[in-house]
């Protein structure tokens, strides 16, 4: 299922935020977790360690460089 983040709704007042994420890439992270990985991007790749897994983007150290990568942009990831 998917979530889009550029929407939102109000009703009755209340304003709604909703939050894309593809659950299958957020699964497969969450699983390589502390590990190295490739991940390749719509701007290239980067390689290091995965320090925090969110639905909406994940956390990666790379030789003292820490890079928030937003699930979107992610077209496949490769463990090392």
């Amino acid at each position: 299922m998917y979530h889009d983040e550029s929407r939102h709704t109000e009703y009755n007042d209340t304003l709604q935020y909703v939050s894309l994420y593809d659950p299958f890439v957020y699964q497969t992270l969450q699983s390589v977790q502390g590990s190295i990985v490739v991940v390749q991007t719509c701007q290239g790749n980067i390689r290091g360690r995965v320090a925090e897994v969110k639905p909406d983007h994940v956390v990666i150290d790379s030789d003292g460089a820490t890079y928030f990568i937003r699930t979107q942009q992610i077209i496949w990831v490769m463990p090392q």
